[in-house]
This record gives structure tokens, sequence and C-alpha cells, in this order.
């Protein structure tokens, strides 16, 4: 394991962390879930399902931080100003990780991105948004839709294009295309427990997968079994179940 402090630096954010497992094989970057850290992964067991991975050299999985008790989880800010500050998130991930990611696994066959709960919706948005960067995208148990996180206030054009639920169904032409061509986007739920009440990540995800059907973007969607809760111990299952495919 390997950690390092990388720089976060717009409207106050600090650094960021990130956390790097193995030293060859596919990059996965790993969003952890809500608000959470980027040790977060390994503190909840999810390194150990695809240690195997790892240790065959099949899998650098890379870990960051998440900064949504900033931005979708201050639910006293409107949406529109959380979605705007979400873009900072974004721009850091861009311009400051995957550059890391690049250099230090170079000629590399695109970024595999994995997250459960909010970490699910920042790897689909990524996978849906720069799919000639991560081309595939694994969710467990998300919900893709912003406004529906305690939202309010004036949607505009900021929330707009965070929410994959609004910008995939307006997806047209050379554009649609193009994301056709280059994305693969895997959800995965169960039916247990905390997948409809809160979360909504049940019908979030059948929802996802109705408007990725309908504009023609690959996708699977993969439903366990009501006794598959949205907790890590199904997560992990889920992981070291689909992981290996990608890599």
């Amino acid at each position: 394991m390997e950690r390092v402090q990388v720089d976060l630096d717009t409207e106050g954010t600090g650094r960021g962390t990130v956390i790097r497992y193995g030293h060859w094989g596919r990059p996965v970057l790993v969003f952890p879930s809500e608000a959470g850290r980027a040790w977060d992964f390994e503190n909840n067991g999810m390194v150990e399902p695809i240690r195997t991975l790892i240790e065959a050299g099949r899998v650098k999985v890379y870990c960051v931080d998440a900064i949504d008790h900033l931005t979708w989880s201050c639910n006293t800010l409107p949406t529109e100003e959380r979605a705007r500050r979400h873009r900072v998130y974004e721009r850091w991930l861009l311009e400051t990780v995957v550059p890391r990611i690049n250099a230090d696994s170079p000629g590399h066959a695109g970024i595999v991105t994995v997250g459960a709960s909010m970490g699910g919706y920042h790897a689909v948005h990524m996978g849906l948004t720069r799919p000639d960067v991560f081309p595939v995208a694994i969710s467990l148990s998300a919900n893709f839709d912003p406004t529906s996180w305690h939202g309010w206030g004036e949607f505009g054009e900021a929330t707009y294009f965070a929410n994959p639920t609004a910008y995939v169904a307006g997806m047209e032409g050379d554009h649609l295309a193009w994301v056709r061509a280059h994305a693969n986007i895997l959800l995965v739920v169960g039916q247990g427990p905390f997948e409809v009440h809160p979360t909504q990540s049940l019908p979030g995800a059948h929802r996802m997968a109705h408007i990725l059907a309908d504009k023609g973007i690959p996708h699977e969607l993969d439903v366990w079994g009501f006794d598959s809760a949205h907790d890590w111990p199904w997560w992990r299952k889920q992981l070291e179940h689909h992981l290996p495919r990608f890599c």
C-alpha cells in the first residue's frame, strides 16, 4: 500500500488522499461511500475479496477521498450550489488524480471506476461523462438523481450536467454515438434492507438502466436477492464477483 497526498486546492477544500494497492495491472479508481475517505475501502474489508487480483498483477487499485460533505450531502445548500461545488471535485479527479494514475500506470487500457452507494454515483457519472478516460464503471447500490437527495432550490445547468438521469436522457447525435462507442456501465443492486428506503438505490438502478437502454448505451443491470442489503458485506461479495471480468 502506498498513501500520497495530492492537492485539492480550490474553494478551501485543502488536500486529498490517494491510496494505491498493488504495483501492476489495470488501474481501478475507487470512490468511497458518502462523505468517505480513501481508507474506507480497506477499513470496510473491500481489499481482501480482490487481494488475489492485486497480488497477481491484474489490478492496481487507487482509492480517493470524497468531498460529499461539502457537496451533495450539504443539505443546507441549494442543489445548484452543491452541483457547482461538485465540479471542483471533478476537476481534481481529471486534472490531478488521472494524470498521476497515467504516470504511475503507463500504457493501461483505461481506468475502471468502482463505488458503493454515493461512490457508485461518482463511478457511473465519470464513466458517462468521460468514457474515454473511464471506459468501465461499476456501481454498487447507487441512486443517480442528485435532485432526489434532499434537493431544493432552482435546478440549473450545473445540476443538469451532474445528473445522469437528466443528461443521458438528453443525449443525441454525435455525442451520444461517442458515449455508445466508449462506455460500459455495470449497475449492481440488491433487493434487501435499505435498498429502497431510504436510499432509493433499487428503483434508481432500474431507472438508470431504462435510460441507458433507451439510448443504446452498453450496460448491465444485476439485481441481487431480497437478502442483499445496502451494506459492506454485500458490496464485498458483489465486487469479488464482478471485478475479475474487467481485469
